[in-house]
């Protein structure tokens, strides 16, 4: 057996090189390339990167964050994906162990870490990880168990005293169950705030993409945390829009000050919400943020605002 320092060193790396191929990732998939081939290139000069060249973080350090062909500037999103990644694997394992939820952590944080900085950098969403992401998420849910109100619902009775593989077939029937209802729940709930924002604006208010992450999402963590990620999500993504709002205000404020006196203030607030009006928030940024939170703490933090309200148990 491995020490423990040596297994948490290897979720570490292992991390880092996967956050290489997720970059490619992030660039190639909202394009409609191939992740396979070509080879990964310099985006400025298209020169193929040497091996030597592609050891994660440490060769963007090395090279100053420049193409060694070309010297042109590489984005630190590169280093910083690859070092997020290892992070988050490594968190995995001391957060679980060893175990199988150390690797379902793993995969979900691979995934949400790509489709969070893929949203932001080009408000999309691609089915190429969302998908994948689901059913990965449903057949991991036969290994390890989902939490959920699925033994309600989904009693299975056998004659008599079950065996140990009989036990283990109703833990992960239930299991399934609660990742199937935790999937429904949260594509569910965006699904039907879209059709509503449509019928009312006569626009689109929420992407497909959207629905889609929300049921990877639910798949992997059951409908209870389902929940507390669309609610968590929706009050970041509010407190995110209500900082660009007065961001946006005060900084016509100051431009119409010295122009418009005291009609400066009216103006500045339609200027700004116009600028809202015309914003597209990357709502899957947050899904993704509170969701990775959710993984790791989702359970403590729900417990704490119950212990809060005076709920105990």
């Amino acid at each position: 057996m491995y020490p423990l320092w040596l297994q948490g060193a290897g979720f570490f790396c292992f991390g880092l090189i996967l956050g290489s191929f997720l970059n490619v990732c992030i660039y190639r998939l909202p394009r409609g390339l191939s992740v396979v081939k070509p080879r990964s290139a310099c985006p400025s000069c298209n020169a193929p990167i040497a091996a030597y060249d592609n050891i994660p973080v440490l060769s963007w350090i090395i090279l100053g964050g420049r193409c060694r062909n070309c010297r042109e500037s590489i984005t630190p999103r590169y280093a910083v994906v690859e070092l997020i990644c290892g992070m988050l694997f490594l968190l995995s394992f001391l957060h679980a162990g060893s175990s199988g939820y150390a690797v379902k952590g793993c995969i979900l944080s691979f995934l949400l870490l790509g489709l969070a900085f893929t949203d932001a950098e080009t408000h999309l969403l691609p089915d190429a990880m969302t998908l994948p992401g689901l059913a990965a998420a449903v057949l991991l849910s036969l290994y390890v168990l989902v939490p959920g109100p699925a033994f309600q619902f989904f009693p299975i009775h056998f004659e008599g005293t079950p065996t140990r593989m009989q036990q283990e077939f109703q833990l992960s029937v239930r299991s399934l169950a609660d990742s199937l209802l935790g999937a429904a729940v949260g594509s569910g709930v965006l699904y039907g705030i879209a059709l509503v924002y449509r019928r009312l604006r006569h626009t689109e208010g929420m992407g497909l993409g959207d629905v889609k992450l929300m049921a990877m999402v639910g798949a992997f963590f059951g409908p209870m945390l389902t929940i507390f990620v669309l609610c968590a999500s929706s009050l970041l993504g509010g407190l995110f829009g209500v900082w660009i709002l007065v961001a946006v205000f005060w900084k016509r404020m100051a431009r119409y000050q010295s122009r418009l006196g005291g009609r400066a203030a009216a103006r500045s607030w339609q200027a700004a919400q116009v600028t809202m009006r015309s914003l597209e928030i990357p709502f899957g940024v947050f899904l993704c943020l509170t969701s990775v939170v959710a993984w790791f703490y989702g359970p403590m933090i729900v417990r704490a605002y119950l212990g809060m309200l005076g709920f105990r148990g």
